[in-house]
Parts: structure tokens; C-alpha cells; sequence
């Protein structure tokens, strides 16, 4: 049974992203403060963490690099420091069609992040952690730990409260090994920038009148497929 059967998501969203490598992070928000849709920063600004899992195979990485249409990520995300406890973790399960995505958010215990940390840490994490009748909890159980990064994001909503934009700065990205881990292996984008507009199915008619005013192409952008072929290739 495949992910899309287990989540039975209903807030589906559209997500667009714009990936840009001639703007510094100043310029794009000041391109993003000056819309006319008048966006307004929401919260303040921290680090957002993730541990991607993936099949053996790489089934989700292969998924999104030749286009499938329904396309999965799973995560683990938290705020705030990479490395050491970690008090807040959520697993996320994300798919994708197109430019729409929505997500299943589960909470999980605390864990420790350091040169320590390998797969049966996980595995113990996610025992602990997941309904035992879950077959949610079998399906990730069959993962491997594939990824880790991080990178600052910004939150930006326009006046009609319609539209979300993050803009996502200070890209890293660090190789997962199974038995342990120093995190020596990685690669930082300090160049490229990530700026994305979210919004709710009903409000798509009106999102060519707000994608159209950014000076950016809409391009496909995957933080998890830019740090796979960076390390992995």
C-alpha cells in the first residue's frame, strides 16, 4: 500500500517556487515587500532543520527527478539549532502533484543529533514514536536516512491574507551515514535563493495576477534533489 492510500489529505495546496542565483537576499525582499499584493513579514526569522528518508532504491529521489506525477518526501523537521538535543520534531510525509502539495505532520520524542547519531537511532525513534497498529509506521520503518539540511527562511503574507511567500537563504547540505556521523561531508549554497508562494486551491484563479509581478521564473526547485546531486553525484 502506497503513502498517497494511508495520509487521506484534504488541504491541498498549491506551492510555486522560484529559484534564483543572481539576487542577493536583501534584493528579493525588498522585490517581495514592494508587490502589490502588499507583503508583510509574519514571523521572525529562524533556521529550519530536515532529515530526509528515502528508500533503498531512492524511489522518492528518482520520483521527483523524472517528474512523477504523484511524488513523495519524508522528514523529519525542526527549528532552531541543527546539532545536539533535539526537543520538537515532527515527521513529515509530503506529496506532490504538480504544483500542488499537502502533508501529513505526526510528532515525535526528542532525539539526539551528533557524530553519535545512526540509522537504529531512528529506528528506535520511530518505534517509540508511532502507533504500533500504524502502517504509516511499517512504511517508514523501511526507510533509510538519506539527507540532512538546513537554511534561514523568512515568512511574508500578502494584505488579503491569500498568499504566502518564505524566502530561503544560507542553503547546507550534509551526507548521512549509517553508523555515525561528524557531518565533514557537506556543501553550502551561500548563492542561491529559494522564494515560494503558497496558497489554497480556491485562490489559484487569482495567481497569475501575483506570480506575474515577481521578476523570477517559476522553476521546479527541490532543496532535497539539489543536496542529493551535489553530495551523491
Amino acid at each position: 500500500m502506497s503513502f498517497y492510500n494511508l495520509l487521506n489529505i484534504n488541504d491541498w495546496r498549491y506551492e510555486k517556487k522560484f529559484a534564483i542565483s543572481s539576487s542577493t537576499k536583501h534584493e528579493v525582499e525588498t522585490v517581495v515587500k514592494l508587490h502589490p499584493a502588499i507583503f508583510r513579514k509574519i514571523f521572525y526569522e529562524r533556521q529550519v532543520n530536515n532529515l530526509y528518508f528515502d528508500t533503498l532504491a531512492m524511489n522518492n529521489y528518482n520520483d521527483n527527478v523524472i517528474g512523477t506525477g504523484e511524488r513523495l518526501k519524508v522528514r523529519i523537521r525542526w527549528y532552531g539549532d541543527t546539532f545536539g538535543r533535539i526537543e520538537n520534531p515532527v515527521l513529515e510525509i509530503k506529496c506532490k502533484n504538480g504544483h500542488l502539495g499537502g502533508k501529513k505532520r505526526i510528532p515525535l520524542q526528542p532525539f539526539e543529533l551528533d557524530e553519535n547519531t545512526g540509522k537504529n537511532d531512528f529506528y528506535s525513534l520511530f518505534s517509540s514514536s508511532l502507533d504500533e497498529s500504524s502502517a504509516i509506521k511499517q512504511c517508514i520503518l523501511s526507510l533509510k536516512c538519506s539527507l540532512l539540511n538546513n537554511y534561514t527562511r523568512s515568512y511574508f503574507l500578502s494584505a488579503d491574507r491569500k498568499f504566502r511567500t518564505t524566502i530561503d537563504s544560507n542553503l547546507s547540505y550534509y551526507r548521512f551515514f549509517y553508523n555515525s556521523n561528524k557531518f565533514l561531508y557537506g556543501y553550502n549554497d551561500r548563492f542561491n535563493i529559494v522564494l515560494e508562494l503558497k496558497y489554497d486551491g480556491e485562490d489559484d484563479r487569482f495567481a497569475d495576477q501575483v506570480t506575474s509581478i515577481f521578476p523570477y521564473l517559476i522553476t521546479k526547485s527541490s532543496k532535497y534533489i539539489k543536496g542529493i546531486d551535489c553530495l551523491y553525484a
